[in-house]
């Protein structure tokens, strides 16, 4: 199962030049790196990026993170992925930039 983050540009960039994301504002505060399902991701995007341009999202394989990622129950009794570890770029399998159109998120069209 693949699952996604959402990050400004410039933490994308950072994130690459750096081979390592140890997470945004709110993941370090929280302890963990939030990520969403593709069902989840587009609410996450509404709720947490609204009006925001210059995001990038960025993609996992869930099996390929091991035992640190736990799904915890978070917005609305859902199961959500958490990272409790820093992030590798090489465990990246996929990214595109996320541009804002009109007042949503243009996600790719494989995610939900």
């Amino acid at each position: 199962m693949l699952i996604y983050k959402i990050l400004t540009r410039a933490q994308w960039a950072e994130f690459v030049q750096n081979g390592v994301f140890k997470g945004a504002p709110i993941d370090i505060e929280d302890g963990y790196i939030h990520f969403s399902t593709a069902v989840q991701a587009r609410e996450t995007a509404a709720k947490h990026f609204a009006g925001q341009t210059d995001l990038h999202l960025a993609w996992a394989e869930a099996d390929d993170l091991g035992d640190a990622l736990k799904w915890e129950v978070s917005r609305g009794g859902a199961l959500f992925p958490h990272l409790f570890r820093d992030w590798q770029r090489s465990e990246v399998v996929g990214d595109t930039a996320l541009p804002l159109v009109g007042d949503a998120h243009q996600f790719p069209d494989e995610i939900a």
